[in-house]
């Protein structure tokens, strides 16, 4: 009886799904490095532990090689900024894997990551221009029936950056806006300025499905105690969630390009 306990049990572990399993990436290049990086890290491991997840955790740009990806389901840079590749090789398994079904979550100062790659600021949806001074201010949910949306204040007033970017690219749908009336004015002038063709709010969080991947990106998590906060942890497990739910597993066949600054290829 107890072998065929045992056997059964063999049979069935062999049965279960392997947990899904992401990469957080913290690599910056020369250039401000923020201090929230170990409480971002220390908050998705707990999000990966309260939602069965494995969560890897690397700086090092060597993971970047197509048989390394391939086995997760999404990617997290969290408040990465400037170049964070060490070879265009890393830059084209990177972009291999997006094209072939994988998912991307990037947070704060991701907007800043790899300035001078075409196809990165498109895929994270602007490369950043500027931002205010930390203090109070309003964001507001604008598709609160988005699936990531799940509980996030539809008007939330937190501390935090209020990014601007330029060059932004157009497939992106705004989840989430900043309202420019809520800053406390000080500052209006360049506010204006790097708002550019927008007036009174600037994009805060979006989503886009890009090149064949899955993208969701929010410009908030400047202080390392948002990282601690039950509303913003809700904020980034929603979501990555949501890339999880949307991918399909990694498939290098719809991967296309054969170098990393290719243009974008029509779908």
């Amino acid at each position: 009886m107890r072998l065929l306990i045992l056997c059964l049990f063999a049979f069935f572990s062999g049965l279960a799904k392997p947990l899904p399993r992401v990469l957080v990436y913290t690599k910056n290049g020369p250039g401000y490095v923020h201090d929230n990086i170990p409480a971002a890290v220390a908050c998705f491991q707990g999000l990966g532990k309260t939602n069965q997840i494995q969560v890897d955790v690397s700086d090092d740009p060597a993971v970047f090689a197509e048989a390394n990806l391939a086995k997760y389901a999404a990617l997290i840079f969290t408040s990465t900024n400037n170049d964070v590749f060490a070879t265009d090789a890393q830059r084209l398994a990177f972009r291999r894997y997006i094209e072939g079904g994988g998912g991307f979550v990037g947070v704060h100062s991701v907007t800043g990551t790899e300035r001078n790659w075409t196809w990165f600021k498109m895929l994270v949806g602007e490369t950043f221009s500027w931002h205010a001074k930390f203090q109070p201010f309003r964001i507001i949910n604008i598709a609160s029936s988005h699936p990531s949306m799940k509980d996030v204040p539809m008007s939330w007033t937190k501390e935090d950056e209020c990014y601007f970017g330029k060059e932004v690219y157009p497939g992106i749908q705004v989840l989430m806006m900043h309202d420019l009336s809520s800053l406390d004015g000080k500052q209006s002038e360049l506010v204006n300025q790097h708002a550019g063709s927008f007036k009174g709010y600037f994009p805060a969080v979006w989503t886009q499905n890009f090149q064949g991947g899955h993208v969701w990106v929010t410009t908030l998590g400047h202080d390392k105690s948002n990282y601690q906060d039950p509303v913003f942890q809700n904020h980034l497990w929603q979501g990555l969630k949501f890339i999880l739910d949307s991918g399909k597993g990694i498939d290098y066949s719809k991967a296309k390009s054969l170098r990393f600054d290719e243009g974008i290829w029509l779908q």
